[in-house]
């Protein structure tokens, strides 16, 4: 499972989820709101507090498809940065 902070920072662009609301690993970004300037935003985001970069063949639909891709390409990523 993730940490709080990715849970914060993806929640943060949902608009369709509501604060009590789980967010399920399988879930729909698109379906929770997440648009293409919501990605960008959102990308920006987990670059800054994690301090890394999102090489470009992490930057794919699939990647921002649900929160489990998004943090097993961001745990990748970070693993690749250590």
């Amino acid at each position: 499972m993730w940490d709080e902070q990715f849970e914060a920072i993806v929640r943060k662009h949902l608009p369709f989820l509501g604060g009590d609301e789980e967010l399920a690993g399988g879930a729909s970004l698109r379906d929770l709101g997440l648009d293409s300037l919501g990605t960008v935003e959102l990308l920006s985001a987990l670059e800054n507090e994690y301090e890394l970069r999102f090489v470009d063949d992490a930057l794919t639909l699939e990647t921002f498809a649900t929160p489990d891709r998004l943090w097993s390409t961001l745990s990748e990523l970070r693993g690749a940065s250590a």
